[in-house]
């Protein structure tokens, strides 16, 4: 917690930063494009910022912005074949119609200062321009994290509209800054530097995510539950709290996160052992007498059902649901759980006994401020159809399964 707090602390700083007027280095992910941005929020440019990116960061002065702002001023796609392997969102460049030339320091800052003031309209802008909008994910970092979104993040944290702006810093030689010299830089510069994995860890212990939007009792074969939905802000998902007995008490929750599979819990298939987790995990609730199943709308593990039934599909050719996953252009598991630990903040509930054998899940709860205080496993059966599915959930995403080497829980 300690560290979380400095986390917190030295964003608090780049949000006062940004407030100021100044910029701030945000750095991505080493195993993402590994640069840094200067960043700014725009509706408190000056040409003296948009001057000092131009000369010491070197790299293509862009606009990040939601995707209302966008829509807003008709601001359409680049390209409408969008191959970059990032999948930048890049729409046509801008000028705003104050301007002269559009290059000086003073004219790109009229053009960014526009693109964060609510009052512009479409007709304010020339196109083509010398200022490039991004169209920033709906979601934020949460869901894409890049510096478009970043960039966005931090001036909705920091109250202002949701516009940005934002340039590579190179070195001297034109080549990319990384986390040695962006560090070295900082310091130089005086400017604050956060990475975007410090953005996406503050909004998820700041942030409040999901809204409750109604609450109905719900009869089941493993006795009467509460069901109650939640709508996820960052991306419009459904998620649902199937929960029994007073929730916010002292005493640690039982708890199953449950990702929602459609062949397992509606249809029975034994291809996973998703559905007789989740009726074990009702059954047990039922039980204590008190508890929650948090029902996630992560099918496939995040890809989607079609997703899913293609790398059944290759599974059937000889993959396992690890390589399949990789082979289709997915992560192994595309899971996230900031969701989850705002439902379980949204309803008081700060410790929990959790229902899983996967440690990820375990480790996610408690980097988001929920603490474990205890793993409790959650193994089913075991058939011939699931065996391989079951080895490699142990074998190569680590799930603390007993499984013997003919397939057999032991």
């Amino acid at each position: 917690m300690k560290e979380e707090r400095r986390m917190d602390h030295k964003v608090e700083q780049a949000l006062q930063a940004l407030q100021a007027g100044k910029l701030v280095i945000v750095m991505d992910d080493e195993d993402r494009e590994s640069e840094g941005d200067l960043v700014g929020i725009s509706q408190f440019v000056t040409p003296e910022a948009v001057n000092f990116m131009t000369t010491y960061a070197r790299g293509l002065i862009c606009v990040p912005l939601a995707k209302e702002l966008a829509e807003e001023w008709d601001l359409q796609p680049m390209t409408g074949h969008n191959t970059d392997k990032f999948g930048t969102n890049f729409t046509i460049s801008v000028d705003h119609r104050s301007t002269s030339t559009g290059i000086s320091a003073f004219d790109r800052a009229a053009t960014i200062q526009a693109l964060g003031n609510k009052q512009t309209t479409a007709a304010d802008f020339y196109l083509p321009g010398h200022i490039f909008p991004l169209i920033a994910e709906t979601g934020g970092v949460l869901k894409r994290r890049g510096h478009t979104e970043a960039a966005v993040d931090l001036a909705r944290l920091a109250g202002a509209v949701p516009a940005g702006y934002i340039c590579e810093i190179l070195n001297p030689d034109g080549t990319m800054a990384r986390r040695a010299t962006l560090e070295k830089l900082a310091e130089e510069w005086g400017l604050i530097m956060i990475t975007i994995d410090d953005i996406v860890r503050y909004r998820q212990l700041e942030d409040t995510p999901v809204e409750s939007e109604v609450t109905v009792s719900l009869p089941t074969a493993y006795g009467n539950f509460s069901l109650e939905a939640f709508t996820s802000l960052d991306d419009g998902q459904l998620q649902l709290l199937v929960s029994k007995g007073k929730l916010d008490t002292d005493e640690p929750l039982l708890v199953r996160l449950h990702s929602e599979c459609l062949t397992g819990d509606v249809l029975g298939s034994h291809r996973c052992d998703c559905g007789e987790q989740l009726e074990k995990a009702l059954a047990t609730i039922e039980k204590a007498g008190r508890g929650a199943v948090l029902y996630l709308r992560q099918e496939g593990r995040g890809i989607g059902l079609l997703n899913k039934l293609k790398a059944y599909a290759l599974q059937e050719n000889g993959y396992d649901t690890y390589d399949a996953n990789v082979h289709l252009g997915f992560a192994p598991d595309s899971r996230e759980y900031h969701n989850a630990a705002a439902i379980l903040k949204e309803k008081g509930i700060r410790q929990v006994r959790l229902m899983t054998n996967n440690p990820e899940k375990v480790q996610a709860l408690e980097d988001m401020g929920i603490e474990v205080v205890e793993r409790v496993p959650l193994e089913v059966g075991i058939y011939p159809e699931n065996s391989k599915y079951l080895t490699t959930k142990a074998e190569k995403f680590h799930h603390l399964l007993h499984i013997e080497n003919g397939g057999e829980v032991k």
